[in-house]
């Protein structure tokens, strides 16, 4: 029996989720690295703080990037973008892999975060437009899946070189991250724009020559895309900064901005980055089983981003987020709870039950906050602003990350359970907020999503009950979201648009007073 190919769309997704893989495997192994006798031979000892700044610096160096990204791979396109991205990270990990000391070292880092920062988010983008409705959320789901994968493949790359003699022991995993990051670039000049880009510059011939490329469903086209008369608008890097803020696409962002910052904040990175360490705490003093075990920790995380990004469509995005976070926030109140009692020893079940927990800890985030945070974060934006957006939230994902790296072995040395409580209860936060303010977008397209928007907020529905009884009268809603969109456009750049309002009764349909659009 022949085999049938896939889609282009889904070889596209592919070929550009390398940068999660990029992302995931350097997660996965720097900190076996700097664990490693060999790099302490090379580069010297680390203490807390400064192995804080070494493993840290490539999110710092991503944020500053990330901000403005979106804006360039609005003007230039998605792939203009994340090409050179990748290209940077390449030489970022060439700096690494062949220094002899720690200030090449850490600008090998920083050079490679700068790279990070200017593709990772841009993947998210990429793929979301050229996605259909039916698959978006597996396909955006892929840089997440893929660097869960290149998490599991840091660790056994570190786990099969740690007995080497020679100082390629830590050197030959930043020869495949040179690979990696040079197949990616390669494939960006490979690969169609996305087609939605393009109809924002008014290249309708050249979006449907790009969905014909993808293989996309031209019906699904033709409703979704194709018929589109929105126009990208030409803006400075800090008007197109500013405009994510204004009226109509404040909610917005702050909401991607909250998600793609917090899902940081629960503490994945303290699992991801100092597994060794984490083990060793808990009792595995042996190196060779706490790497074993660090590994052990990435071949589970991979297995549960298999059915997590299959399903991805199945799931709703709220019920996934809320019930993620209840488990994540429990996990770290168990561990935490353990430690302040004083029952983890080298002996007993405690230990045993701390490891557990920081299993289905990484399982729980690979299956749920993982996956859903970069999905919501990439569709809930307009089109015009999606990149901006998408790539200012991945920047506070960053900065977020770097302070979970940098505070995590300081607040393990200073304390066994202080960083637990901590994670835990950002990540308890984070489901009340979502809870309240999280519509559902399953299921809808990019041009319809907005709608969800426009649903009352918790707060509105509480006014409308507390109104029960009075007479119904009539007010004036918030402006049209269409029109909202171009009076703010009108701020922004100082195009005049029309705006309009509209009347509602106000016990059918309550106003939402603290989110327009």
């Amino acid at each position: 029996m022949a085999l049938i190919a896939p889609p282009k769309y889904i070889v596209a997704s592919v070929a550009v989720s390398l940068g999660g893989l990029l992302n995931g495997y350097d997660t996965g192994s720097i900190g076996a690295i700097t664990h490693m006798p060999q790099f302490a031979a090379t580069i010297g000892h680390l203490s807390s703080t400064i192995l804080g700044v070494t493993v840290s610096m490539i999110m710092l160096t991503g944020a500053l990037p990330a901000v403005f990204a979106g804006h360039l791979a609005d003007k230039l396109g998605r792939l203009s973008v994340i090409a050179p991205g990748a290209l940077l990270f390449g030489i970022g990990a060439l700096l690494q892999g062949t220094a002899h000391g720690l200030p090449q070292f850490l600008t090998g880092r920083a050079v490679a975060g700068f790279g990070q920062g200017m593709f990772l988010g841009n993947i998210s983008v990429y793929i979301c437009e050229i996605a259909p409705v039916s698959s978006r959320g597996a396909l955006v789901a892929l840089p997440q899946f893929m660097a869960a994968a290149g998490v599991c493949v840091g660790y056994f790359t570190c786990y099969a070189t740690v007995r080497a003699d020679s100082d390629m022991a830590w050197r030959a995993p930043y020869i495949v991250q040179c690979f990696i990051a040079a197949v990616l670039a390669w494939s960006c000049l490979l690969l169609p724009d996305s087609p939605r880009w393009l109809m924002l510059h008014g290249r309708q011939a050249d979006a449907r020559a790009a969905l014909e490329r993808l293989q996309f469903d031209m019906v699904e086209a033709e409703r979704d895309i194709l018929t589109s008369v929105q126009q990208t608008m030409s803006l400075s890097p800090w008007q197109g900064f500013v405009i994510l803020f204004r009226r109509a696409y404040r909610a917005r962002t702050i909401l991607a901005l909250f998600i793609l910052g917090m899902v940081q904040l629960s503490g994945i990175d303290a699992v991801t980055y100092y597994a060794p360490i984490l083990f060793e705490q808990a009792g595995l003093s042996s190196e060779n089983a706490s790497f074993l075990a660090s590994g052990v920790s990435g071949i589970l995380m991979l297995a549960i981003s298999v059915p997590a990004f299959l399903l991805a469509d199945k799931w709703g995005r709220r019920t996934s987020a809320i019930t993620g976070g209840v488990m994540l926030s429990g996990c770290m109140f168990l561990m935490g709870s353990l430690y302040a009692a004083g029952s983890v020893h080298p002996y007993g079940v405690a230990r045993w039950v701390v490891i557990v927990t920081v299993f289905v800890f990484g399982l729980t985030y690979c299956a749920t906050w993982g996956i859903v945070g970069k999905i919501y974060a990439s569709e809930i934006q307009p089109g015009h602003t999606r990149a901006a957006a998408n790539c200012a939230a991945q920047s506070l994902s960053f900065f977020t990350n770097w302070i979970v790296a940098i505070l995590t072995p300081i607040l393990l040395e200073a304390s066994a359970f202080g960083a637990y409580f901590l994670f835990g209860s950002l990540a308890l936060g984070t489901v009340a907020v979502l809870a309240v303010y999280m519509p559902e977008t399953r299921g809808r397209s990019l041009e319809s999503i907005q709608e969800a928007f426009q649903r009352p907020a918790a707060s509105s529905l509480l006014l409308q009950y507390l109104r029960i009884g009075q007479r119904p009268r009539r007010e004036t809603a918030a402006v049209a979201p269409e029109n909202v969109e171009l009076e703010e456009q009108r701020d922004a750049t100082g195009v005049v648009a029309a705006a309009s309002s509209v009347e509602v009764d106000s016990m059918a349909r309550p106003l939402r007073l603290d989110v327009v659009v």
